[in-house]
């Protein structure tokens, strides 16, 4: 068990997929995805395991990472958030979002 302080350190803000590239050296099925979290964090790097969703379905959408982990080498890529997501009963990666428009940067509490 944690207490809320301990859960109040996890970063955990929305951004916006600015761009999807291909991760043909990742040793799963994945993206890189640059995304961007506002002035105050900026443009952050996440390599996603996201196969079932299309760069298309991606780009412009809203997305929710923690955003102070250390950065994660991933193959040649420095992965720099956790994008978060949940598995669906085959396996899927399902990406938590928010379900209205809010502003980049917003704050999980």
């Amino acid at each position: 068990m944690i207490d809320f302080d301990d859960f109040m350190k996890v970063d955990i803000r929305v951004g916006r997929v600015a761009r999807v590239e291909d991760f043909p050296e990742a040793r799963k099925p994945a993206w890189k995805l640059f995304i961007d979290f506002g002035p105050e964090i900026g443009e952050k790097r996440s390599s996603a395991q996201l196969k079932n969703y299309s760069q298309e379905e991606l780009e412009g959408g809203l997305v929710v990472a923690v955003v102070n982990f250390p950065p994660r080498q991933i193959g040649p890529f420095m992965s720099e958030v956790l994008t978060l997501g949940v598995p669906d009963e085959d396996g899927n990666v399902i990406l938590l979002r928010p379900t209205a428009d809010v502003p980049v940067g917003g704050r999980m509490f």
